[in-house]
């Protein structure tokens, strides 16, 4: 399947499952806008990939900084087709622990982000008449682990933005939420050293998974090609798990 002559905005777009994305998407033709903070590894990725691949520093929880943004991806390509929200961060916390500022910045890059990027993105859309949204949640939408309040309430209330941009703006515009489990990501192996045993953690996250494994940044991504694709025309509005098996298993005796 071949995404030439579309443009595709990928958030968080430099590392992890973002920069999966961004490079499947740019090696099956497509123009590449990375968002991002972390301009070091966004610039270096950019000219690493060169031509139809271009980095805009945003912050995505600021809204000037997602408007502006968007413009410079218009200029640049001149109309958009995909965006990826996949911009996130976690905090480890229950209600009690959490800082008013802790919830409100992880409030503001895992939920307000996604809905500033495609408040400015979907009209660009809409112009083209078609584009795609996929909101990039997570399995603790569905299911928990202790002390992630804010990071799992973010990411549970990006299932009803992604049902309400699929019921408000269809059938031009589709919208699908992504839902993985453990991936091998920078985040994963960041959380693992606030463990004083990362690799017990690390072996952890592995059983817990039916596959017996964890999830790479490229299984993620590629699932998310497949939804920006015309073979995915019939889906919106979904939230899909791509989690191993995660939390489907009923414990206690196990009988052959």
């Amino acid at each position: 399947m071949s995404m030439k002559n579309r443009t595709v905005i990928v958030t968080g777009g430099s590392k992890g499952i973002g920069e999966s994305c961004t490079r499947l998407f740019h090696s099956r033709g497509a123009n590449v806008a990375i968002f991002d903070v972390d301009a070091i590894a966004g610039e270096k990725l950019a000219k690493e990939l060169g031509e139809r691949c271009l980095f805009v520093q945003c912050d995505v929880s600021d809204g000037k900084s997602v408007k502006s943004s968007i413009a410079t991806v218009v200029t640049q390509f001149g109309s958009i087709d995909v965006l990826i929200n996949n911009a996130g961060i976690v905090s480890y916390s229950n209600v009690v622990e959490s800082s008013e500022k802790e919830w409100d910045s992880t409030m503001a890059v895992n939920l307000k982000g996604p809905f500033l990027c495609s408040k400015y993105a979907i009209p660009v859309m809409l112009k083209a008449g078609e584009g795609v949204v996929i909101n990039v949640s997570s399995v603790q939408a569905f299911i928990s682990q202790k002390r992630v309040a804010a990071y799992t309430t973010s990411k549970t209330a990006l299932l009803g933005l992604t049902r309400s941009i699929a019921v408000d703006f269809a059938p031009q515009i589709r919208c699908v939420a992504v839902c993985p489990g453990t991936v091998d990501t920078p985040m994963l192996h960041e959380a693992m050293k606030l463990s004083s045993d990362p690799q017990e953690v690390l072996q952890e996250s592995i059983d817990m998974h039916l596959t017996e494994k964890i999830g790479k940044p490229e299984d993620i991504a590629e699932l998310i090609f497949y939804l920006t694709s015309d073979s995915a025309s019939f889906i919106t509005g979904q939230a899909i798990r791509i989690d191993g098996g995660l939390g489907i298993s009923i414990g206690g005796s196990q009988r052959d």
